[in-house]
């Protein structure tokens, strides 16, 4: 099936743009990441959203979420997107391994927090991956590291050691060793971290530590909106976007957090509702662009 709009993100912008896309009567696929991911998800209280004041973070996500499944506006598939690719036709998104097709895309990925690891661009596909369940096949019974930078990293991480990788974990938040882990994980904690290898990776420095391995595994919550649309025009450190929501590819669309300050809950909801809208009138558009070719 080929939808018409491909929403990245679950957040509240996203939602609202799912919610908006089946007001307009516009077929849409969202891509949602696990909620205990999301930042609003780990907020203790929210007062100042209009009309809900003091819920938690996560109970105010789940009541958007219910209002999208409950008009059935969309959609849902719960994953990572890990990479996109703009076409003649429109777009298709990878998401865990399963492609998916749509006329049009609309980015509501958050804040993407943190730069990529020295190394990492240049080895992306020569081994250097944003998936375990997608690659892990390629480095049976080889040395792996895998990152650990989302809650299902270790569930990842297991499913690699069951393919018979020799895994070396590599936690690089302030909390103490995950308990997630399988008992067998060798598991060790780093800030500063370097992807090596020439042609193809050779191995992990962390913290100076060199890890001898043939495959790493970066598992974050999401990947940067530039490393699925590279031509993607940023401003500031965030999506350049029009009062629209459009950005400077057609076809692509952008709102909340990741289109820019304020990062509040109310501009997301507002900018998720313009971004769906403007994506209907340019499928329209081109509707008739293409009906009027035809003539």
């Amino acid at each position: 099936m080929v939808y018409d709009c491909l929403i990245v993100g679950g957040g509240p912008a996203g939602l609202s743009a799912a919610l908006q896309c089946g007001a307009l009567g516009l077929s849409a696929l969202l891509v949602r990441g696990p909620s205990e991911d999301a930042p609003l998800g780990r907020a203790e209280r929210v007062d100042n959203y209009l009309g809900l004041p003091g819920l938690t973070g996560a109970a105010l996500l789940e009541r958007f979420a219910r209002h999208v499944d409950a008009l059935e506006a969309a959609v849902v598939v719960r994953g990572r997107v890990l990479n996109a690719l703009a076409y003649g036709g429109g777009f298709s998104l990878n998401v865990g391994g399963q492609i998916y097709q749509g006329r049009s895309v609309i980015l509501a990925t958050g804040v993407h927090r943190g730069q990529p690891y020295p190394g990492e661009e240049r080895l992306l596909g020569r081994g250097v991956s944003y998936c375990a369940t997608c690659d892990g096949m390629l480095y049976r019974g080889r040395a792996v590291a895998v990152v650990g930078l989302a809650q299902d990293a270790p569930e990842e991480a297991a499913f690699l050691a069951g393919l018979g990788c020799q895994v070396t974990y590599v936690y690089v938040a302030p909390e103490e060793r995950p308990v997630a882990l399988a008992a067998d994980f060798r598991a060790i904690k780093a800030k500063r971290l370097e992807i090596l290898g020439e042609e193809r990776v050779t191995g992990l420095r962390a913290d100076g530590q060199v890890l001898p391995c043939q495959g790493v595994f970066l598992l974050r919550d999401t990947v940067a909106p530039t490393a699925l649309f590279p031509d993607l025009a940023i401003q500031d450190g965030h999506i350049r976007v029009s009062r629209h929501m459009e950005t400077n590819l057609p076809g692509v669309f952008a709102c909340g957090d990741c289109a820019g300050p304020p990062l509040q809950i109310a501009k997301a909801v507002g900018e998720g509702q313009m971004a769906a809208h403007s994506a209907g009138q340019w499928l329209r558009a081109r509707e008739n662009e293409i009906q009027k070719g035809d003539g």
